[in-house]
């Protein structure tokens, strides 16, 4: 059972930062626009995103306990 929560673990962690990756794109984007709306909304998806890289490290080193 240990190592499909790790597996679990892995696929939330590339999830999480593939969700980084989309949202530094559109900041990217945001900035060559000059669009603030888009901007505030990128670096919002940021951190959501990191938070979400933060949560699975820590779920994957605690062993999946919640």
């Amino acid at each position: 059972m240990g190592a499909v929560k790790k597996a679990s673990g892995l696929f939330g962690l590339l999830g999480s930062a593939v969700g980084v990756a989309g949202a530094v794109a559109g900041l990217r984007a945001a900035r060559a626009k000059n669009d603030k709306l888009a901007l505030v909304n990128a670096v919002a998806s940021i951190a959501a995103a990191a938070t979400g890289v933060a949560l699975a490290l820590r779920a994957m080193r605690k062993g999946g306990e919640k």
